[in-house]
């Protein structure tokens, strides 16, 4: 009997001191998805956090399509897709964040400063293989490609219009800073990643080239002005109809507080 009273008084202590250390028990959201998003989610998320200090955000990538499947097997409150819903999604509910891009990479160093869609094609099938334009015809293009589940291959495959089994991949890549660290350590590598990512590390001195297509600069006003051809607008998703901690995140991802988040991440707010 001494020792379950004493068992019992250890364990009220230890609740107190927990309270008193905390306030009150902290309100907790999950939120999976892609890589694009991901680091912009997580910016606000510490911003809410600081804003809310009994609240906590976990955020955590893996490509748009663990969104989309946390979401509907409850494994998460919030997912995020780097693209718009699908039809065969039209059962969950889409919150549009930001509109970004992706665009066409390669090496600092290389020559070449722009690339049309069908040299894309050619070079992703496997039918140019060598970088002519760089005065050495032994310069062997390294194909980079996006993983399956990934949004941003989904934009790629659209637009190219190819399957992926088509496709003659050197190296498959996962998240986009995964992307931006392959060809910025090979000077014969070809690839896309988010615009937002890029430019960012473009500005930051990684030697990666963002390479115009058929004419248009992949950039923020070119997206903005509806003329780049590969955009697309970042999304959160529930597999509710949201209430509580779920849409107080939400409403605030959408709102002028975090404006400034979003064009530090070279992202464009929604409506702008």
């Amino acid at each position: 009997m001494r020792l379950n009273r004493l068992l019992t008084l250890l364990i009220s202590t230890l609740f107190i001191t927990a309270c008193g250390q905390s306030g009150t028990a902290k309100e907790h959201l999950v939120i999976t998805g892609s890589s694009t998003l991901a680091p912009l989610i997580s910016e606000i998320a510490k911003r809410y956090e600081q804003l809310h200090p009994n609240t906590r955000i976990d955020v955590q990538t893996g490509g748009s399509s663990r969104g989309i499947s946390d979401v509907k097997d409850g494994a998460s409150d919030i997912g995020m897709i780097s693209r718009s819903l699908k039809t065969s999604e039209h059962d969950l509910f889409g919150f549009p964040i930001a509109q970004d891009g992706i665009c066409i990479i390669t090496h600092k160093s290389n020559p070449v400063e722009k690339i049309d869609r069908n040299t894309l094609l050619k070079i992703y099938t496997g039918k140019i293989t060598q970088w002519t334009k760089s005065g050495d015809s032994n310069k062997v293009i390294t194909v980079v490609n996006k993983a399956d589940g990934r949004s941003t291959l989904e934009l790629f495959l659209k637009y190219t219009q190819l399957k992926p089994s088509e496709i003659k991949a050197h190296i498959i890549i996962g998240d986009n800073e995964q992307g931006i660290k392959t060809i910025s350590n090979n000077p014969d590598a070809i690839g896309y990643v988010s615009i937002g990512t890029a430019q960012y590390h473009s500005d930051h001195g990684t030697p990666i080239k963002m390479l115009g297509l058929n004419g248009i600069q992949p950039s923020l006003k070119n997206i903005k002005n509806h003329t780049y051809p590969l955009s697309r607008t970042l999304n959160l998703v529930t597999k509710k109809k949201p209430s509580g901690l779920v849409q107080k995140f939400i409403n605030f991802t959408q709102s002028k507080q975090v404006h400034d988040l979003i064009k530090a991440q070279y992202f464009i707010q929604i409506g702008s």
